[in-house]
């Protein structure tokens, strides 16, 4: 009798920042922002809270837009 509370066949999914689409987290680049510096963790190792992006280029071309909105959000200004 199979375990229905099982996660073996789970996929996390996230959502991307520009497009708001929810993709496989594998499929997604992850960052990451150090004060007002964006940094990609390309090697998914490091343990900080992570925010993710489609890798096509229209998602890349509005990450400087969702960055200006971002700060206004978090930073007040």
């Amino acid at each position: 009798m199979p375990n229905k509370n099982s996660s073996q066949n789970h996929i996390p999914m996230r959502t991307c920042v520009v497009c708001k689409k929810k993709v496989d987290q594998k499929r997604l680049l992850n960052f990451f922002i150090i004060g007002s510096e964006i940094v990609f963790d390309m090697q998914r190792v490091l343990p900080v809270r992570k925010l993710y992006l489609c890798p096509n280029a229209d998602c890349y071309s509005g990450l400087a837009k969702w960055r200006k909105r971002y700060q206004k959000r978090f930073t007040g200004k």
